[in-house]
């Protein structure tokens, strides 16, 4: 299907307008994002987890420590909320009120399980190091199998979904419209610094293409 089916959790109640439920802007939204906020409930106490993802077709990937509390509390098939957000602009308006922010979020609902199956760790393992830089895994050493043991990955279905994105100038009272304050939007992007080469780089060594050019944006 080209759109996920709004449910009761997923279909958005404040300012449904800015609902999406079509995928492809639900996995651009995904794909330029890097950390994701997990959230999940142990014994009445909410949680709320930064961590590093990756999407492979309809599924999202998180990984980290065998040791780790989050993974190893998602694995028991505790519900999931996890979200992504992308700020665009901050949003001036000619009154402290109508101030906001151009941003675009996801909301994924479900039960993460653990990826058990060699061939599949193998690609989520490659498609985590991939999002964060394409190109990357060609170049560097693939991980041992003391290193693939060690490493819990959980898999997330994208089939409980929605975007929710505010674009555009701001939205101001009518009668505010003629008062001398300068009104509109300041835009915002990730842009990638010069590079720093490892104080124990081996001289000799350049820069790769995936590094001089790096930038987050939409990936196919």
């Amino acid at each position: 299907m080209d759109s996920f089916t709004p449910t009761k959790r997923s279909t958005l109640k404040r300012l449904p307008g800015r609902g999406e439920y079509e995928r492809e802007p639900v996995y651009q939204i995904l794909d330029e994002g890097f950390v994701c906020h997990v959230g999940f409930v142990v014994e009445g106490q909410p949680f709320v987890i930064p961590t590093g993802y990756a999407r492979a077709g309809d599924t999202l990937y998180i990984h980290g420590a065998q040791a780790s509390r989050m993974l190893r509390t998602l694995r028991e098939g505790v519900e999931v909320c996890l979200t992504v957000t992308l700020v665009d602009g901050m949003v001036m308006a000619r009154s402290a009120f109508h101030h906001s922010i151009n941003y675009r979020s996801v909301m994924v609902f479900g039960r993460a399980v653990s990826v058990e199956d060699g061939a599949e760790k193998w690609e989520a393992l490659r498609a985590l190091t991939e999002h964060l830089a394409p190109g990357r895994w060609a170049e560097v050493r693939q991980p041992t199998d003391g290193e693939v043991r060690a490493t819990l990955v959980l898999a997330l279905s994208l089939v409980e979904a929605s975007a929710k994105i505010r674009t555009g100038p701001p939205v101001d009272d009518e009668e505010d419209y003629e008062l001398p304050v300068w009104a509109g939007v300041v835009p915002l992007r990730m842009v990638a610094d010069e590079p720093v080469d490892d104080p124990r780089l081996t001289p000799g060594i350049e820069q790769p293409p995936h590094v001089l050019n790096y930038t987050r944006g939409v990936r196919r």
